[in-house]
């Protein structure tokens, strides 16, 4: 639903307003609105009453979009450059918490030699507390992204059997972070941009804005304490590449952002510097349409191939996103694979069974057939997130009827 805002000022904007907060014709609301004749965008910052009526041309650009967003775009725009003084300070401010940062990776070396040392049972019997006092220090230092892997690796002793091997695995893989960010000097500027944001600093989405229908593949929230991520898994009909949206929500509410599964939209996403797969949302052209058929699919030997490559450029993904084209979800040893009958080849799907229950509907769509499923790759195994019917056509064995489109997250 489009609305249209009247009252103040005087003239008529377009604004969007979810649909569950129309319950009359009269909201209260602290608004963002955008001209539909040009780009430039105004921020009203107001409560009052705004008249709704549906309609209003253009305003599909601002699907993606929201308030905080957009605030930041129009700050941006009307925001004089930044003076010689204000560029120093800046690069001042930058240097000093590089600095801290280095001296908090430091710090964690030396404390992951003393656990190597006395040996990884000692972990084990001493509980989460000195994990979680290491995780405080790290947050001083001003590292967040190391300070979350810390607090994971004091979760690992009550994960379950094999536990020492997986600490000494995330041991290894926070070593070599701390090794890279403390020689970021000699790095390349791609592996770089990908150490700063493992670390946990920020990069702004300033890389060349990339035009395609964009195919909804999949939309799923993970909280994290009292932070809700909302991640939006989107696939390029004309580029090939698949991007993730990333939004949050404050206080266990969630993300205002939101996408159907199972629709295309034509869009800008830009995408953010590094090996990752993090956009921001940019302008929206026409209407959202269901999708016609689903993405392109590879074997689980292709995607396991895929997720080496990306390894290589980022050895600390945990989430690479595939498409699996034509496999069948059978059971195999108390877990569940996604086998391809034509290769002879299978991934295992991560996590015990009964905690997805998006695995019971996965195989009721798939019957003992093929079907095309997408989700996330990991060392774990693979996250099947949504599934599509098989065939050109849809349905099961013959091929008729609609394509069907089940998300499982």
């Amino acid at each position: 639903m489009w609305p249209v805002a009247a009252g103040f000022p005087a003239r008529s904007y377009p604004v969007m307003v979810p649909l569950l907060q129309i319950a009359h014709r009269s909201v209260r609301c602290v608004t963002t609105v955008h001209h539909a004749t040009d780009n430039r965008s105004l921020t009203h910052r107001h409560r009052r009453s705004a008249r709704l009526s549906v309609g209003g041309p253009n305003v599909v650009a601002m699907l993606l979009s929201h308030e905080g967003e957009s605030a930041r775009t129009a700050d941006r725009a009307g925001r004089a450059p930044a003076a010689p003084a204000d560029a120093e300070a800046a690069r001042k401010r930058a240097e000093r918490r590089s600095a801290r940062i280095a001296d908090g990776a430091r710090e964690l070396e030396e404390r992951l030699a003393d656990l190597l040392r006395s040996g990884l049972a000692v972990s084990g019997q001493s509980g989460g507390t000195h994990w979680e006092e290491t995780a405080a220090r790290m947050v001083d230092a001003q590292a967040p992204g190391l300070a979350s892997r810390v607090r994971e690796l004091g979760a690992l002793p009550a994960s379950g059997a094999g536990w020492p091997a997986r600490m000494l695995e995330e041991c290894g893989l926070l070593h070599l972070l701390n090794t890279a960010w403390l020689d970021r000097d000699r790095l390349p500027p791609s592996l770089l941009a990908t150490v700063r944001t493992r670390v946990g600093l920020s990069s702004a989405a300033d890389g060349r804005p990339v035009r395609d229908r964009w195919q909804v593949l999949a939309q799923y929230d993970t909280p994290d304490g009292k932070i809700v991520t909302r991640r939006i898994w989107l696939y390029g009909e004309d580029s090939g590449r698949t991007l993730v949206l990333l939004s949050y929500g404050a206080g266990g509410r969630a993300p205002e952002r939101s996408l159907p599964v199972g629709t295309v939209l034509e869009a800008e996403l830009t995408p953010h510097p590094g090996a990752g797969h993090r956009a921001e949302p940019g302008a929206v052209f026409g209407t959202p349409d269901p999708a016609a058929a689903p993405p392109p699919g590879v074997s689980p030997a292709e995607a396991l191939a895929g997720y080496g490559r990306a390894l290589g450029e980022d050895p600390w993904a945990e989430r690479h996103p595939a498409v699996l084209g034509t496999v069948i979800p059978v059971p195999s040893a108390g877990r569940w694979q996604l086998a391809d009958e034509r290769t002879g080849t299978a991934l295992p799907i991560a996590g015990d069974p009964r905690s997805r229950p998006g695995l019971w509907r996965l195989a009721a769509l798939s019957g003992g057939g093929p079907v095309t499923v997408f989700g996330e790759l990991g060392p774990r195994g693979f996250a099947p997130l949504t599934a599509w019917s098989a065939g050109e056509g849809g349905g099961h064995a013959g091929g008729e009827g609609p394509v069907e489109t089940v998300a499982l997250a």
